[in-house]
């Protein structure tokens, strides 16, 4: 089959990979027929290299129709249209029955010291083979696969693998109170759906901050203020607090994570740990703060006292300084972690099938085949040609 693999920082190749078999009885062999490139796939051609090896096969956002079932699985048939999480969580353990999939005790990488396992996502994470090529393998196939009715095209359903749950999860976390106000720090896929997730659970102000004009203009044509970082820059804080009676929002949800702009030092530490050889550059990832906070502390300063900062996008650093003085002043609390897929399922499903209120089918800004897939990072990483979310065709 043909997949997207890492070859080396800033390589990714589509190259022929042998098929994926059933290995357990309780797998499934899935055809994809749409999977996405998440923000997140940009990292491991960046700072996460060092986790991954030349081959690996990348992504996490698939959908397909069932090829083939062990024989314990009942669950789902041969031909049945599914989506994948990203998390693999198994369904029956302790965490999972918490609803905290991205923790689940059997997939853990308890060698590492991490929660669960993900499709297409380093070392740290099980190095599972991803999603971007023509065939996944599914372990937990009673349990993972979530099960959708054919008809509409893929785009109605494929964010199920992340985009919605990750979304949803950020604004449950940022508990914002009936007709309250959060400020959305990146309008990338997440923080794009996120808003949009905000206005439809009743906010009374969503403000949305970036500095690509294509994502400001997609996400204040939902109904969110949007404020240019390149106009308002370190006044950001003020300008938010003009919109909400001097105090700052009742939540901020940071969707942007380790790519923030503004941190030179930061980027210079990526910069290193992409230069090293792996042993060394995990040993500073592990032990060092390597990370761009500049989102993280724009957060802290436009959160209100008492309020909720709710963290999306990834960090990568082990030892990244935190304004402990500030949080704790401002008694603010914060909530974060990768996004438990299942949890949400029940809440985003009845949203595609009787709908689209947030808008899903239009939400992809480029389709194309996973042989382009290559150029599509790069032009993504480079924020070019108004690529905002791609999904690749198989």
């Amino acid at each position: 089959m043909r997949a997207l693999t890492y070859q080396g920082k800033q390589d990714v190749r589509v190259e022929t990979v042998p098929d994926p078999r059933i290995q357990d009885p309780t797998d499934v062999i899935v055809r994809i027929t749409s999977t996405g490139i998440c923000g997140s796939d940009l990292h491991l051609c960046e700072v996460l290299g060092p986790y991954l090896d030349p081959g690996d096969i990348l992504g996490h956002e698939p959908m397909g129709v069932v090829e083939e079932v062990g024989p314990e699985v009942t669950a789902v048939a041969a031909g049945d249209r599914v989506v994948i999480p990203f998390n693999v969580s198994c369904g029956h353990c302790y965490m999972c029955g918490q609803g905290l999939h991205s923790q689940c005790e059997t997939t853990q990488v308890r060698e590492r010291g991490m929660g669960a396992s993900l499709f297409g996502y380093t070392k740290l994470y099980g190095q599972v083979p991803g999603g971007q090529a023509e065939y996944l393998r599914v372990p937990f196939g009673n349990a993972l696969p979530i099960k959708v009715p054919h008809g509409p095209a893929d785009d109605r359903f494929v964010y199920l693998s992340d985009v919605l749950p990750t979304a949803w999860q950020a604004v449950e976390y940022a508990d914002i109170p009936p007709g309250g106000s959060v400020t959305v720090l990146g309008l990338g896929p997440i923080g794009a759906m996120a808003a949009r997730i905000a206005l439809h659970r009743g906010a009374g102000l969503v403000i949305g901050v970036d500095l690509v004009p294509e994502r400001l203009d997609r996400v204040s044509g939902y109904g969110a203020t949007c404020l240019d970082l390149r106009r308002y820059g370190k006044n950001l804080g003020d300008a938010v607090r003009d919109l909400t009676d001097g105090r700052g929002t009742d939540a901020v949800i940071d969707a942007v994570g380790m790519e923030a702009h503004g941190s030179p030092v930061a980027k210079a530490a990526h910069t290193a740990v992409g230069l090293l050889p792996d042993a060394l550059a995990q040993r500073m990832m592990e032990t060092a703060g390597v990370d761009r906070l500049a989102a993280l502390h724009t957060a802290i300063d436009v959160v209100r006292r008492g309020g909720t900062i709710s963290v999306s996008g990834v960090y990568g650093g082990s030892a990244d300084p935190m304004p402990m003085l500030t949080l704790f002043d401002k008694q603010i609390q914060l909530r974060m972690g990768q996004a438990n897929v299942k949890r949400w399922v029940d809440d985003l499903l009845p949203l595609l099938i009787d709908g689209d209120p947030l808008g899903v089918d239009s939400f992809a800004t480029h389709h194309l085949p996973l042989e382009e897939g290559p150029q599509a990072y790069e032009t993504f990483r480079k924020k070019g040609d108004g690529m905002i979310k791609t999904l690749l065709i198989p």
